[in-house]
């Protein structure tokens, strides 16, 4: 613990011995991990607002048949460009930003280990979401072809192709420097005698994903530049009157997104194995079965993408491979969530708003792996195929699964960013509040897209109207229970009760007594007693 302490003191000493830096410089600047890991979390939430706005005018527009409020090429750039926001620029910067923040000190690391490629690897973000953003701008408006940017549809898009492209290279390029630095500062800076098997969870989840990044982001940046030549020069890579498959661009995009959606909620999973734990009062269950886990979903991942393509006219045999991988999935997940919930049996649990958040993920991502399973099987996915039970079943592991994961995440490490509390009432109020909205919005999509919803369209038959104004409704008061979060944050920043070193282990001033160790062999089988 004395190279953990003295590695903070040499930290914070550095980056006050150049004298305080001031205002915009501090920020622009900034080589110290706390500072740019708070970079990233304030530009992902800002990110969540554009990003949710846009999934407003969406379901706005969706409230009852007819064209309303945009027109239909509009909403779908507001699919397009929603999902691209989400999910560059909203979900993989705010876990970047967590990784920043904590994985230096849970591996007793003065700073991550290439600081000045961690400063540049964020300045590149706020670039390349303005340029994403200014395509809506342009004359034909951003492309218009869902975020998986399909061929034919994308390359009949205007010349704002060009510029989407050139930012999702550059959102690619800031993932794969972060994802650089981590396995660097993992792999050189732990702690002496801190071996890869004690590490906490989340730096294992961390180090898993920045592997896969690092792995599949240059297969997209890849699929996108043929994409460009094939708009812009005369190349037929995708075109089918030159020679080129359509098809092909699904596989190249596919080996990319599908893994891209374990990048998401790995570390998703790192921050549930930190709050449960703690709020149980208990050591995680199965710490090395939750690692080879982990390792085994993300191995899992890049090999079960084409289960997005059953519909294509795929062989029988590529067909059942790829059902029978996708089902197999579903074994490390389901080992992971039996590790958090042996966790919390017969621990000695409180109810603070992180681990409100954490047994919401439990319950309402596992929601969304049910509803995965029945879409690997491929016979029934033919029906499912392109229908809001897609859109549900995706949400469900995004929303309530990611976004509750970064939220409680927040909450969880909130005390010790700031050295205040954050106001618990409040917490509680905007965890209920985001629950209700996110069932009310996405459960009753799984009953608009099995009774064959088709998704991307922003006109629909009378007989889905009652269930779309349902999800319409959650979708906003949802939304803006995120204004509440944001007040929370504010608040505690600004001041609060003083947080206590040991912050979580007596949160609400109760008293704990431990029984007398002497009939217990493990600390397992001694429950604190409230």
């Amino acid at each position: 613990m004395t190279t953990i302490t003295q590695g903070h003191a040499a930290q914070d000493h550095a980056h006050d011995s150049h004298g305080p830096a001031r205002g915009l410089s501090r920020w622009l600047f900034t080589t110290n991990h706390k500072d740019i890991g708070t970079l990233y979390l304030l530009f992902a939430l800002v990110m969540l607002f554009v990003g949710g706005g846009m999934a407003l005018v969406i379901r706005a527009e969706l409230f009852q048949p007819g064209l309303q409020f945009v027109n239909p090429e509009f909403f779908n750039q507001m699919t397009t460009m929603h999902a691209l926001i989400m999910v560059f620029g909203m979900i993989m910067p705010a876990f970047v930003g967590f990784a920043n923040w904590m994985i230096p000190m849970m591996i007793g690391a003065p700073d991550m280990a290439l600081p000045r490629l961690n400063n540049w690897s964020f300045w590149i973000l706020p670039f390349a979401g303005t340029i994403l953003l200014s395509t809506l701008f342009m004359d034909g408006g951003g492309p218009a072809a869902g975020w998986t940017l399909y061929p034919p549809l994308v390359l009949q898009s205007g010349n704002s192709l060009a510029f989407a492209i050139f930012a999702v290279h550059l959102l690619g390029m800031s993932s794969i420097l972060g994802a650089i630095n981590i396995i660097v500062t993992v792999m050189n800076m732990r702690a002496p005698g801190m071996t890869l098997l004690k590490m906490p969870m989340f730096v294992w989840t961390w180090l898993i994903t920045a592997y896969l990044l690092i792995l599949v982001m240059p297969v997209l940046a890849g699929g996108v530049t043929m994409l460009l030549t094939d708009r812009f020069f005369g190349t037929s890579f995708f075109q089918a009157a030159g020679g080129g498959d359509p098809v092909l661009f699904q596989h190249i995009f596919w080996f990319f997104g599908h893994p891209e959606v374990y990048i998401i909620i790995l570390p998703s999973f790192g921050i549930i194995s930190q709050i449960i734990p703690t709020f149980s009062r208990k050591p995680l269950f199965g710490y090395s079965s939750m690692v080879y886990a982990t390792a085994g979903i993300a191995f899992l991942s890049c090999i079960v993408w084409a289960h997005h393509m059953f519909t294509v006219g795929m062989p029988l045999a590529g067909q059942m491979f790829f059902m029978m991988s996708t089902m197999l999935i579903a074994i490390p997940t389901a080992v992971k969530v039996f590790n958090w919930t042996a966790t919390m049996w017969r621990g000695s649990l409180s109810f603070e708003t992180p681990m409100l958040f954490a047994i919401a993920f439990l319950f309402l991502f596992s929601i969304g792996g049910f509803s995965g399973v029945m879409m690997a099987i491929a016979p029934v996915d033919f029906q499912y195929h392109d229908t809001y039970f897609i859109v549900a079943h995706f949400h469900y592991v995004l929303v309530p699964g990611a976004l509750f994961a970064a939220i409680g995440g927040a909450y969880f490490w909130l005390p010790k960013w700031t050295g205040h509390m954050y106001d618990e009432t409040l917490g509680k109020i905007h965890f209920w509040l985001s629950a209700v909205g996110v069932n009310l919005t996405f459960f009753p999509q799984h009953f608009l897209g099995l009774a064959g919803m088709p998704r991307r369209i922003p006109d629909y038959a009378t007989q889905f109207a009652d269930w779309n104004a349902v999800s319409s409704v959650g979708a906003f008061l949802f939304g803006f229970s995120q204004l509440m979060f944001v007040y929370i944050v504010v608040k505690c920043i600004r001041g609060g009760k003083q947080a206590t070193a040991q912050v979580w282990d007596n949160p609400e001033g109760l008293e704990w007594t431990v029984p007398s160790p002497a009939p217990y062999h493990t600390f397992d089988e001694a429950p604190l007693i409230k």
